[in-house]
């Protein structure tokens, strides 16, 4: 008993650390023809940043969140099942996929492919009619952002079965803070140069990863995301709920975070470390330079 109520509070908390809000079933329902008239208008095509917005139902987050978490150190990757409504992607379902992962990447093979039909095939056997509008992977303990791979991964993607989106999430840091990490991207045409959008939302990346990070970073742009439920998918979410947070959120977070905390004090003395180097370099060279002048003066 005491568990359960344990396991229902930390639901509710789950759920507003994560903003999730409740909606009607009209979120659920997909109309074919207004699909196909949005892949034969095809906006997207004439605008890079008409998609906007992602709106995700809980139950996929947290699908998301578990997957992501069995994972441990290694990427693993699945698919989104959806619709879009005007600029706005809406995530309803993801399925996971038999694919290998290292712990930088992620590689979906000919297997996994055949498998993402046979699984799409299989829904709409049972009518369930939301396409396959995105993919998801994992990036444990390093932040979401897209590396290379991940762009020319997406590229290909949106340039062969646009509209198609790509989500990151980070379990490692989900575990530390409890909220779930998560980032929605979409990549720029090939030579699209897009505006100046200012600094981006501040977050910390591993010194290994700087260099991958920057160098993309003008490659791809954010949605914004938000998630919801419905009485629709209450019995799922519940039955989901009490395996995740055995799994994750009822364990000491002292123990759980412990390593990550550690790499994180580990990066930052490496970034003081370098960034000192730096300085002392810089500090050298200018001391360097008035005695050359002096000796030019000299002679």
């Amino acid at each position: 008993m005491a568990s359960s109520s344990a396991a229902q509070v930390a639901r509710k908390r789950w759920e507003l650390e994560n903003n999730v809000v409740q909606v009607d079933q009209e979120m659920y329902k997909y109309d074919s023809a207004e699909q196909q008239m949005m892949q034969q208008q095809r906006p997207w095509a004439k605008d890079p940043h008409h998609f906007k917005h992602v709106r995700m139902s809980a139950l996929a987050l947290l699908k998301m969140a578990m997957h992501a978490r069995s994972g441990g150190e290694l990427e693993i990757m699945g698919m989104l099942q959806g619709k879009i409504v005007q600029d706005t992607f809406i995530v309803i379902d993801v399925f996971a996929l038999p694919v290998e992962g290292t712990e930088t990447r992620v590689n979906a093979q000919a297997e996994a492919y055949e498998y993402m039909v046979d699984f799409a095939d299989s829904n709409k056997k049972v009518h369930r009619l939301e396409n396959v509008v995105g993919w998801y992977h994992s990036h444990p303990g390093y932040g979401c952002w897209l590396s290379g791979i991940d762009c020319s991964t997406q590229m290909l993607n949106q340039q062969f079965q646009d509209p198609f989106l790509a989500i990151v999430v980070d379990p490692v840091r989900t575990m530390a803070s409890g909220k779930v990490e998560i980032g929605a991207f979409r990549t720029y045409p090939e030579g699209y140069k897009p505006p100046d959008e200012g600094p981006s939302e501040y977050q910390t990346i591993p010194l290994s990863k700087i260099e991958d990070f920057g160098v993309h970073a003008k490659q791809y742009y954010p949605l914004d995301i938000s998630f919801f439920k419905s009485s629709l998918d209450a019995h799922m979410l519940d039955l989901l709920w009490y395996k995740y947070w055995v799994a994750t959120l009822s364990a000491s977070p002292l123990i759980s975070n412990r390593e990550f905390a550690a790499g994180q004090i580990s990066d930052v003395a490496e970034k003081l470390e370098q960034a000192e180097g730096q300085i002392s370099g810089s500090g050298r060279y200018g001391r360097v330079l008035p005695g050359a002048g002096g000796g030019a003066g000299d002679r």
